[in-house]
């Protein structure tokens, strides 16, 4: 169904005040509650709900639709004490998350293994990368996944190993901060899509709030894409034996289809001349000269042609090949790309995207 302005604009002035009630709810009196409550669940899917997210479409590798009820016993969903390898394009990831499992965020950085502990609303300023108020920071120091694991045995841990939001269309560089977990620990890949696709966030800053809430506001339902892998550990994956792909690398449904959902992102001069916007096609038109795991001393190219080889170099190559298991698993979930463009060249383009559009005003 088709909305006119008119219509979006009764829809956003009917949502924005109910959003904000059931917002704060949370800060006032539900953030308080302990992990895992029924409170803190309902009123997340409140707030997920008056925008209209409600359609859910979800499947579980090795799991038959309608069959999702035994599955955590068999060990197909996350639970406690397991980890979350997220994939990250919108503040509705941690809502969604938060609303189905109640974790521990974290935040990763690139060439670094330790994550920091957020809040739920630390995180949801983080994907934004604005400043949150004193009082939604964590002041626990960073620390390894093993670290935060034992001391937290009955939680699930939620990690953003790309360490910054894209639109969707792309598997971004991982973090090492997955390489800090316990080798038994559960590694669960999960992609998160959504429909409409312009309540992405790739870029940053208040103004893209603000747009965020228009558009998440104004339109009348949006459906979740959820696709959960199956589970790795960093004690699964056997030793390389000459190449650092193999089809052992990922879960079993995987094998096959790997290959074709994460082709090397590289594009042709015509396509990225028809660039129309960051929101529809700016990681489509990344120039990623090599994706690393394509030989065993491979290394990613950036868009200025210099290897960028920073923290890389102390990875071995088993290392190297658990990080390629995740962001394959990532990249088959999601039927999308990887590329070798990061949080430095994203930081770069939006610095571009900025001056260009000052220059057109």
């Amino acid at each position: 169904m088709l909305l006119t302005r008119r219509d979006g604009e009764f829809l956003f002035c009917v949502r924005v005040p109910l959003v904000s009630f059931g917002w704060l709810v949370w800060l006032a009196i539900i953030q308080w509650t302990p992990p895992g409550g029924v409170l803190r669940k309902a009123n997340l899917w409140y707030v997920l709900g008056i925008p209209g997210v409600w359609w859910i479409d979800i499947q579980v590798d090795g799991v038959r639709r309608g069959s999702l009820s035994a599955t955590r016993a068999k060990g197909r969903l996350p639970a406690g004490s397991s980890i979350i390898a997220s994939s990250h394009t919108s503040p509705l990831d941690i809502l969604y998350l938060g609303a189905i499992f109640d974790p521990i965020f974290t935040q990763s950085t690139p060439n670094s293994r330790l994550v920091q502990p957020l809040s739920l609303e630390a995180a949801l300023a983080s994907v934004f990368s604005v400043p949150a108020p004193a009082i939604f920071h964590t002041r626990q120091a960073p620390l390894t996944l093993a670290q935060l694991t034992a001391q937290n045995p009955d939680r699930t841990i939620v990690v953003f190993p790309e360490t910054i939001t894209s639109n969707g269309r792309a598997i971004l560089p991982l973090a090492p901060s997955l390489l800090s977990a316990s080798p038994t620990t559960r590694i669960y890949p999960v992609s998160l899509r959504y429909t409409p696709a312009d309540i992405v966030t790739p870029i940053p800053g208040w103004t893209e709030v603000a747009r965020f809430i228009w558009r998440l506001n104004s339109r009348p339902t949006h459906c979740i894409r959820v696709r959960v892998g199956g589970a790795l550990t960093l004690a699964s994956l056997p030793p390389p034996s000459g190449t650092l792909e193999s089809p052992s690398t990922v879960s079993p449904r995987s094998t096959g289809r790997a290959t074709g959902s994460s082709a090397t992102s590289t594009t042709s001069p015509a396509a990225r001349r028809s660039t129309g916007g960051y929101e529809t096609n700016y990681f489509d038109t990344l120039h990623a000269q090599k994706v690393p795991g394509d030989t065993d001393t491979d290394t990613t190219l950036s868009g200025d042609g210099e290897a960028d080889s920073e923290g890389d170099a102390e990875l071995s190559q088993q290392e190297r090949r658990v990080l390629d298991a995740v962001a394959e698993a990532l990249a088959r979930l999601g039927r999308v790309k990887r590329v070798g463009l990061g949080a430095k060249e994203k930081d770069g383009f939006v610095k571009a995207w900025w001056g260009r559009s000052r220059a057109r005003k």
